[in-house]
């Protein structure tokens, strides 16, 4: 050990004696290091990012649907095989979820089901109070859309049982539309209509609820969203059909296995039929291949900036062998008084591997410094790495121990008479 700590020492004196270039040969480890870490930052800001705006759309939602059934091989009675024929065929009323599916699915796993959500879009409309108009987007949506997408309601709240039923003329709207058509407060816009044109028939709401209005990472639009009860949206498209719908499962129930048994259960319904099958996918499963894909990318991207690492340890093995041409005398003297070729080649090797975690240290800070700076402009929460963190410094030794060796082995070989004589 004591040894071994003065080398470090000696390693550090001469890093003093020669700063200039010490910083220098350090240089390449600063920028690989930093380049590392400030992609690593951005990407783990951006994926957090992506992921939290994911989890916030429901991660234990299952959104179920339907899809043509995969294309069949086509043979012909001669039993030559003439190619693959996709099946096709406009939805017909048998083709298309019922309320009856629904509810024999939600009592056969209500352990597991905590709600079910269905939407039907109604299309953009001009919402008006007097003069004052605004565009919106329409959408029909069952009590159970609430549970499985996470709104904030400012005043009011969602339809009662009562309202969907009856199919009423009540609307939640968003707090902008409140402001650009009313002004005042929210709470004062509780009970007020507004008017629409509907399908081509003339409609008013009345507002029972303000909810706040946030603009979503994957679809930023200026159009809000005003919901009404699914039963209105039904009569006003005069249509009773679903073609999807999603599922929210209780805590602590497997989402991705509960999407394949709702999948097989309601297949059920759909063995004979030709061109149609039920597909489900989980919000959870879609988060991790999101993770995953965005890990991968970053990466790959690091891995490529990691070359300026390889590029730096060389620098450190030049200086390295420049170092040990000048000092030639004062290894003569070290192996004249008695040093081992071992205790040389120790000498040597730290001092590398102490010019590449000072590097190290420095790239670490200016990456995270940089990764920051890249996150915050492009609008993330900053997230920087520490596996990465941990990686880069220790690959930073690793490149100090690989290109030190064989100067510091060289070193180590001299002959004592020769190294004396050495002018």
């Amino acid at each position: 050990m004591t040894m071994f700590l003065e080398n470090i020492r000696l390693a550090f004196t001469s890093l003093k004696a020669n700063r200039s270039r010490t910083f220098l040969t350090m240089l390449g480890i600063i920028i690989g290091i930093a380049s590392v870490i400030a992609i690593m930052t951005v990407g783990n800001s951006l994926s957090m990012s992506v992921s939290s705006s994911m989890q916030s759309m429901g991660a234990n939602n299952i959104t179920v649907s339907l899809k043509q059934r995969d294309a069949e091989t086509d043979e012909r009675e001669n039993g030559i095989v003439f190619g693959e024929t996709t099946r096709h065929r406009n939805m017909t009323e048998d083709d298309y979820f019922t309320d009856e599916m629904i509810d024999l699915m939600t009592d056969t796993f209500s352990d597991s089901i905590k709600a079910v959500s269905i939407s039907e879009s109604v299309g953009n409309i001009t919402a008006k109070n007097g003069k004052n108009s605004e565009t919106v987007s329409l959408t029909g949506v069952s009590t159970g859309y609430f549970t499985a997408n996470e709104l904030t309601f400012l005043t009011g709240g969602s339809f009662s049982s009562n309202e969907s039923s009856n199919a009423r003329d009540v609307i939640l709207v968003a707090d902008t539309l409140v402001d650009d058509l009313f002004g005042g407060s929210y709470a004062d816009a509780i009970g007020k209509t507004i008017s629409a044109t509907v399908n081509g028939e003339a409609v008013s709401f009345s507002i029972v609820g303000v909810y706040q209005y946030e603009e979503s990472l994957f679809a930023a639009s200026e159009t809000t969203t005003a919901y009404i009860p699914l039963t209105t949206a039904q009569n006003l498209n005069h249509s009773k059909n679903y073609t999807s719908f999603s599922v929210v499962s209780k805590v602590g129930t497997d989402s991705e296995t509960l999407a394949t048994q709702i999948e097989d259960y309601l297949n059920g319904y759909y063995r004979s039929n030709q061109y149609y099958e039920v597909n489900t996918y989980s919000m959870a499963s879609m988060v991790s291949t999101m993770s995953d894909m965005l890990g991968t990318v970053t990466l790959a991207i690091a891995v490529i900036a990691g070359i300026a690492l390889l590029v730096g340890g060389i620098g450190v093995m030049n200086i390295m062998m420049v170092s040990i041409t000048e000092r030639t005398r004062e290894i003569g003297t070290r192996k004249a008084l008695g040093a081992t070729n071992a205790y040389i080649r120790m000498q040597f090797i730290l001092e590398a591997m102490v010019i590449c975690l000072i590097g190290g240290v420095i790239g670490v800070i200016v990456g995270i410094a940089l990764g920051a700076v890249g996150a915050s402009l492009l609008g993330y929460a900053v997230s920087p790495s520490v596996g990465s963190i941990v990686f880069s410094l220790v690959f930073s030794l690793m490149i100090g121990l690989f290109f030190g060796y064989y100067p510091a082995n060289k070193a180590a070989k001299m002959n004592p008479i020769d190294a004396l004589r050495y002018e």
